[in-house]
Formats: structure tokens, sequence, C-alpha cells
């Protein structure tokens, strides 16, 4: 037996149609189909180093730097038990073949994973990084799986996370099946198929949210009578999405996001006790957006927002440089470097003569109200990096460990 390591990264995405509720909690199956955006691993991306070693004594595993306790996640225990015992299918069937095969279902891992943005602040960390730890798993133990396939594992971990199997849009097909078999994954167009379409974040808050995606959509199902009218909403809504999307219709694409995000926060609010992951920075994006759709050019712009108060726009790429000219105007920053990385040259020079497009819509909010704002193509799947881009060491133990005195 031998040392193996893989080290791959996988893509946020940010959905337009929202998943919200579950009616299987343990195999994560929900209550609506949903559909999103992949984002570009240039800007965002969770990192995953999994090694093998006969040497190892358990599993062990490292998020950001800091060691997690996989026995008490039954999410992670799940992935790590559906993947193995796929890996064991393809030992029995190679033995049967009279081929040689190495055990490594019996054999211990090490995982190493690392994000390029906050964790847990609603910028999709979880669809990551459970995307990443399957996908790293599937390309190790060398499962014969398809894409669709491999988001259904993903599932188990997140159910966000079956989306960023693949790149460009993707839909989450709910399924019927009470074992979640038609559960997963399928990807409605490539990266390639609009790659006008570019998307802003506004990182109002990198903090923890206060209520976790998991809890909170738990006590939506319990407890919102509005969830019921959702449910019965969005069959149309994807249908709608997937046409605009396959007709780049991008008027059509920013009405829906807006509406479903509108319809997602409704929803929250109507639980019991009330969600409230918008705050004040949020709702006057939403107002800035609004008005800067109002003018006789039509919707320019969409915003929308997952489980969190960060701001994610969408639009074509000939408006991104007006809408960051808004944001920075409204939003202002003492650091520009930091508050963000100008492709565009836009914040060298002030708003113009010319009124701001939303003037007195809403007031200039104090400096650092929007941390940074992060700009990113649509993008591709899950990544295989180098062995230079290891996170781990030769020993197997992290490169960076972060210490929690």
């Amino acid at each position: 037996m031998t040392r193996r390591e893989v080290t791959c990264t996988a893509p946020v995405n940010i959905a337009v149609v929202k998943y919200w509720g579950k009616r299987d909690s343990k195999l994560i199956l929900p209550t609506n189909s949903s559909l999103s955006a992949t984002l570009s691993q240039d800007q965002l991306h969770s990192k995953t180093t999994i090694c093998t070693d006969p040497s190892f004594a358990k599993d062990r595993l490292w998020l950001n730097g800091i060691e997690e306790d996989i026995s008490s996640n039954s999410r992670l225990v799940n992935c790590f038990a559906e993947t193995r015992r796929l890996r064991q299918e393809v030992e029995n069937k190679l033995k049967e073949e009279g081929k040689a095969v190495e055990a490594l279902s019996n054999q211990r891992v090490h995982v190493c994973s690392e994000n390029n943005f906050p964790t847990a602040a609603g910028l999709a960390s979880s669809a990551s990084g459970y995307a990443c730890l399957v996908y790293t798993l599937a390309q190790l133990f060398e499962l014969p799986l398809s894409t669709t396939e491999l988001s259904k594992i993903a599932r188990l971990g997140s159910g966000s996370a079956c989306r960023s199997l693949f790149g460009g849009f993707v839909a989450w097909e709910m399924g019927t099946a009470s074992d979640g078999s038609d559960s997963g994954a399928v990807q409605v167009a490539p990266q390639s198929h609009w790659p006008e379409i570019e998307a802003l974040i506004c990182v109002v808050s990198d903090a923890k949210k206060g209520v976790s995606s998991t809890s909170g959509m738990q006590t939506t199902v319990e407890t919102s009578p509005l969830l019921q009218e959702r449910l019965r909403v969005v069959p149309g809504r994807m249908k709608a999405m997937s046409e605009a999307i396959l007709k780049r219709d991008f008027s059509a694409f920013a009405e829906l996001t807006m509406k479903d995000s509108n319809q997602f926060h409704a929803v929250c609010l109507d639980t019991y006790p009330p969600i409230f992951y918008l705050n004040d920075v949020s709702r006057a994006i939403i107002r800035i957006i609004s008005e800067y759709n109002s003018g006789p050019e039509g919707i320019k712009a969409a915003y929308t927002f997952d489980a969190g108060p960060n701001a994610v726009i969408y639009a074509p790429r000939q408006n991104i440089p007006e809408i960051i000219q808004l944001i920075a105007h409204y939003f202002p920053s003492s650091d520009a470097s930091e508050y963000f990385k100008d492709p565009y040259h836009v914040l060298e020079e002030p708003l113009g003569q010319k009124k701001p497009v939303v003037e007195n819509v809403v007031p200039i909010f104090p400096v650092g109200s929007v941390k940074q704002i992060l700009h990113t193509p649509v993008g591709d799947g899950p990544r295989i990096l180098s062995a230079e881009e290891s996170l781990l060491e030769s020993s197997g133990m992290p490169k960076r460990i972060k210490s929690l005195l």
C-alpha cells in the first residue's frame, strides 16, 4: 500500500431560485427544486487536499486551519461512508475480474480544506466546501460516477453543494423518490453559454450568521404558512428561469431573480419566530438597484440575497462599472485597494458631474458599511490541482494550523 494524495478546488454557487426547506432532513431532500449560477473559482473557492496513507490511525479533518471532529458531524460521516461504500464496490468488481486493486476503502484519510472567503456568512461556503470534499474523495478513490451521480453524494453534506459540481447555470431537481435517488444536479447551460453575465458580491458582514440555514429552514417548514404558497409558485418559476437563461433574456432573468429573493426572505419573516437575514444595508442595496432599474433603459441589474445580509448583484458586463460606482458612492470605504480590486479602474474617478441615478433614495452610509466588493464572472466546475498546491505536508499534517489560544 502506498500514500495517495489529491488536491482540488470547487466553486461557490449563488441561487437565483432558492432552496429553502427539506422534506427529508437526513437525506437532505428539498421541498422545491432550485437553480443557480456557478461563480468563478479565480475569486471564490474552497480548496481541499485529501491524503490516504497506511500509517494513518484515524480520519482527520482541518477546516481553515482548525481541526474538526468528523465523528460529531453526521453530514461529514455520510459523505465519507458513501464514497467508501462506492470504492468498496469498485474494489470488489476488480477482484472478481482477477485484477490487482489497492484496498483504499479501508484506509484512513487526512483532509485539509480552506476557503478564500468568509465561512458561514451567507456566501455559500458549505456548498463549495462539501462539493470540494466529495469531488476530491471521488478522485482519490477513482470512482466511475457521472457528475450528476456525484452531486447526489455532495447533497448529503449540504443541499446546495450538489449545484457546485457543475459550472455555468445549474438546476437541482428535487425529485420525488423517498430514497433521494432522483434528487441531484443537472447543468442548464455551460459557462460559455452566457459569458456577458457577471456578479458583484457586496460583503456587508463577514461574521457568522446568527441563524444557520439548517436550523432556519427547519423552523420555516414547521411554522410558515407562506411556504406552501412558495412551493406552489416555484415549479413555474424554475421553467421560466431555465427559458430565460437559454434565451439569454436578461430582463426576464433579472425579474425572476429579484422576485424569488424577495419571496424567500418573506418566508423567513413569516417563520415563527421570524428570521432576519437582511439588515439596513441590505435593504438599502435593494432600493438602489430597484431605482437603478426604473429608468428608460429598463432592468439593468438583479439583486439576490441568500441566508445572510450580503448582496449578490447580477448584471451584463457593460453595466458593471456603473453599478460599482453606485455602490461605492453610497457605501464608501477608507481603503480603496482593499474595498475593490478594480479591473475597470472605475473608482479612480469620482462619480462625475452627473447626479447619481438613485439620488436621495437612500442616504450615504458610514464608511465600512459595505466592507468589500467582489467581482466575478460565471465560472466552471471543480478543478484538479497539481501536487505543488497541496495543503498538507509530506507527514500528512496541514501546512497551516491556526492556534486556538
